[in-house]
């Protein structure tokens, strides 16, 4: 055994006490518990971590060899005990199956069939986790044959015990030259890789990866490996130095990268007690700890905001170790894609023969692959390392850039300084990567990747792998960007115009959709740097447009659009935007149609780019009703602001014309309008009434009405109900969504002068889709009409175990309030941690202190919700007094707080 390799236990005393011994198992297991905790003992000392993994792979042989020797004591020459898989590259972390083979020479496994169930149980009975199979040297090759994943097995084989002259025949007859030649080999390992990434994403950069088979991941260096092996023969990636197909320095990437993964999935066994390869939540923060990634030091901890971050920009540690582990996978995966691409020719197209057609005097295309025309081209003419991008976008028949190419790319990134920053050639040619009418978002990805992105905008290297450890921004801060950019595009694309109607007519109409572009680029540009980052960052936006050449117009546009990217969504989800005045503020903020147009298409690129699931038909709906109701602000003239009564006199108008056709006594109608304050009218659309009238008035005069308008014009499902005012309503309604297990998005209440409530729910399924299912929509009806004449109390009121994912990000409730006099109502705002039943809390809690809900919002980020209540004082219909405020703030605390 190598030196260097540290011994986990005393083989020369364990012999003596198995001599000694008559039952075996405990021996056995106390050596491997007694071996575990040795493992660990070193990792907490720094040993390297090569070394803990080749310990533990040769501490199991000797365990092996030992049962083998007991169960097989006189063999033949024809059995032998094989290692396959991780176990047999000798990488065994502390929980890692141990793979084997147990290969005949004939098929005589009757003459072995005790000995290999005993063997076998044995190794169970003392606690190793075992994966086997049993097969003769006949059945291994035409196995293998039939499938790939049993001849990679056999590739990264490795003999135990047993006669070395069979573990032979076994290679030498599963060889390239007998099955799966190394290029078929490799396209079916290629197409395998691809799949594998599809599955996760096709990123390395979730909040939860999967440390092994994530793009990036042990899966992609293993994958090297097995080409090489199957190919070369090679043992060790260290040969393909020598054979020109990885330098020194990327040897050396390659190998740090590889450990600083081990450490993490060492680690994370060791942490979670078995094998374990995806990096959760809740062990991200004690491996940061583990492995020394401290949080960055304030002097004062009182100034920690609520994501326990300094306000100087201070990162946690958890946020330091995933940047580490995102620009870790990132190197892996160029090192991966270079050495695939230069298999892809050694494997694929060594037998074709092609002559470089030339682009230009730099650059030619060899093979559909893109690459200089000589060595030096970069050294000569900097601007160059722009321009392979520029031309990539310009020619649709290039398939990659070749990897001879882009290791010149990276070697020569120093080039990328602040003179190369200011030539007028650079400039002009980065600019002209955001006008072209294809490939913006695939060859920026590819700077990204080669490092030429950070170096050109070193503000975007500070955020490539910057992550924010809560469940709202659920990719790293850079890959959001890029996909801001890609939503963008999509847009323009005719085959996923049905995505976004609106969004891709209207991008059509924008004078200059480079300038939307840059805007996305920049527009989380400063997050982690402290301050607002829309602030900061609308200052480097404004700098980075006035060095590019842009009017001063342009580069205000897209200052103003990174400085305002939140403001659209932040309206639309905290505010009643069917408030006239509400809208006039909007509208003066954002000036006129055309800002409008581009916030808008920033604002729904930026939520879905954020997290997926967070966004909904209703986000939509509500994006589109903010922006549709501006539009007529705009037409009107700011200074000719919308008059609430305009909008009721209209609304009604529509909503009779709405039922015209039907035989309802418009006296009826206006008696039923005159309980209905002008709330209704303004909150409501003529449709939503016509639709009201028609479900009250078939209703023929029943107490309670339920009306379900499985997708509504909020975008979500509707859920009319009209029924007698009772203080318990609003908790039994949101009760009731709970158990149906609904989403409730939004709530509009309005109460009548006869003492009728006529109430909304905007619910969404658990998954965000409208409810559609007529069995489903029954249910919902029923559920209703038994439930809503309950009187719950506080112990109704649900206390489930909230998921692990959310325990991870739990954090103190705030709650804060702001007064209207003018409108005779008091704003409630909630920021807390998500849970189920919490709405039906802070419905509790409210009816408890006898106040009046006008409308809610109910936003949920990840982890967190941001709920808006507009509230009355329940007999006075005023705001509410500072009592009752204190009353409710003590009384949502103590039942929100974990």
């Amino acid at each position: 055994m190598n030196n260097n390799v540290p011994e986990l236990f005393d083989n020369k005393a364990f012999k003596n006490e198995l001599a000694q011994s008559r039952n075996s198992i405990p021996l056995y297991k106390n050596a491997i518990k007694s071996a575990q905790s040795k493992l660990f003992e070193l990792f907490e000392k720094n040993t390297p971590i090569e070394q803990l993994i080749k310990a533990r792979s040769h501490f199991v042989d000797t365990i092996l060899i030992h049962a083998w020797d007991t169960y097989f004591p006189n063999t033949n020459n024809d059995i032998a005990l094989i290692a396959v898989g991780g176990y047999g590259r000798a990488e065994l972390h502390p929980y890692s199956d141990v793979d084997i083979l147990i290969l005949l020479e004939q098929d005589n496994v009757e003459n072995y069939k005790n000995e290999l169930e005993n063997f076998i149980t044995f190794l169970w009975d003392i606690g190793l986790e075992i994966g086997s199979s049993v097969r003769t040297l006949q059945e291994c090759i035409d196995e293998s044959a039939k499938d790939i994943t049993i001849a990679t097995n056999i590739v990264e084989s490795r003999l135990i015990t047993g006669p070395s002259t069979l573990f032979d025949s076994l290679s030498k007859s599963t060889g390239p030259d007998k099955i799966w030649p190394s290029s078929e080999f490799f396209k079916q390992k290629w197409q395998e890789q691809i799949q594998r990434h599809l599955k996760n994403h096709d990123t390395a950069y979730n909040l939860e990866p999967n440390i092994k088979e994530s793009p990036g991941g042990l899966r992609d260096l293993q994958m090297i490996g097995w080409v090489t092996k199957r190919h070369f023969g090679d043992n060790c990636l260290k040969d393909l130095v020598h054979r020109g197909f990885l330098t020194e320095a990327e040897f050396t990437d390659l190998q740090t990268s590889q450990a600083f993964l081990w450490k993490v999935r060492f680690a994370l066994h060791m942490v979670t007690g078995r094998r374990e390869d995806r990096l959760l939540f809740e062990h991200q923060r004690v491996i940061a700890k583990i492995l020394g990634f401290e949080d960055e030091a304030t002097d004062d901890r009182a100034l920690l905001d609520s994501q326990n971050r300094a306000p100087d920009g201070s990162r946690l540690g958890v946020e330091l170790f995933m940047k580490q582990y995102y620009r870790t996978v990132k190197d892996l995966s160029l090192l991966n894609e270079m050495l695939l691409q230069d298999y892809q020719e050694t494997l694929l197209y060594k037998d074709e023969s092609s002559t470089p057609v030339a682009i230009n005097s730099r650059f030619q295309i060899n093979k559909n692959f893109i690459e200089v025309s000589r060595e030096n081209i970069f050294r000569q003419y900097p601007f160059a390392l722009l321009e392979i991008f520029l031309l990539i976008q310009q020619n649709p028949n290039i398939i990659g850039v070749r990897a001879s190419t882009i290791r010149l790319i990276r070697q020569h990134l120093p080039l990328i300084d602040d003179k190369f920053r200011d030539d007028i050639r650079c400039k002009s040619l980065f600019m002209e990567l955001f006008k072209q009418p294809r490939g913006l978002t695939h060859v920026l990805r590819q700077m990204s990747t080669y490092g030429v992105l950070a170096a050109y905008l070193p503000l975007f290297g500070k955020i490539t792998g910057q992550m924010q450890f809560d469940l709202f921004h659920i990719y790293t801060v850079d890959q959001h960007t890029l996909f801001v950019i890609r939503n963008m595009r999509r847009f323009f694309v005719d085959k996923f115009s049905h995505e976004f109607p609106l969004c891709s007519q209207i991008i059509r109409t924008l004078p200059k959709p480079e300038l939307l572009y840059i805007a996305g680029l920049f527009h989380d540009i400063a997050k982690g740097r402290g301050g607002d980052h829309s602030e900061l960052g609308a200052v480097d936006a404004k700098v980075f447009c006035q060095q590019h050449g842009l009017s001063q117009r342009d580069a205000e546009l897209v200052s103003w659009l990174v400085q305002q990217h939140l403001l659209m969504s932040a309206t639309a989800q905290h505010k009643d935007i069917s408030d006239p005045d509400v809208i006039h503020e909007f509208a003066t903020k954002v000036g006129n149609s055309i800002k409008l147009d581009y916030l808008y298409l920033l604002t729904v690129a930026d939520m879905r780019a954020t997290n997926s699931t967070v966004w909904n038909s209703w986000k939509d709906s509500l994006l589109k009703s903010l922006r549709r109701q501006t539009k007529y602000a705009f037409q009107r003239g700011l200074d000719n602001p919308i008059d609430a009564n305009e909008i009721i006199h209209q609304t009604q108008s529509q909503a009779l014309a709405f039922v015209k056709d039907r035989d309802y006594p418009l006296s009826k109608i206006k008696a039923l309008w005159k309980n209905l304050g002008d709330e209704y009218f303004l909150r409501y659309s003529s449709q939503e009434i016509a639709r009201h009238i028609q479900a009250i008035f078939e209703a023929q005069d029943q107490q309670i009405v339920i009306h379900i308008e499985p997708e509504g014009i909020s975008g979500g499902t509707d859920i009319f109900i009209k029924t007698p005012i009772d203080e318990n309503l609003f908790t039994n309604t949101t009760m009731a969504m709970n158990q149906l297990h609904l989403n409730i998005v939004e709530a509009r209440l309005i109460s009548s002068k006869d003492r009728n409530a006529l109430n909304t729910y905007t619910v969404l399924e658990l998954n965000g889709d409208t409810v559609d299912n007529p069995t489903r929509l029954n249910e919902i009806q029923e559920k209703l009409k038994t439930i809503l004449k309950k009187d719950f109390s506080q112990n109704d009121l649900v206390n489930k175990k909230a998921h692990r994912r959310i325990e991870c990000f739990a954090r103190p409730t705030e709650i804060s309030f702001v007064d209207d006099p003018e409108k005779k109502q008091t704003t409630l705002q909630i920021i807390t941690t998500d849970r189920t039943g919490l709405l039906s809390k802070i419905a509790y809690t409210l009816k408890q202190q006898k106040v009046r809900i006008n409308n809610a919002k109910i936003t949920t980020l990840g982890a967190q919700v941001d709920d808006i209540f507009l509230i009355r004082d329940g007999q006075t219909q005023t705001c509410i007094d500072d009592q009752t405020k204190e009353n409710i703030k003590t009384q949502l605390i103590e039942l929100l707080d974990f």
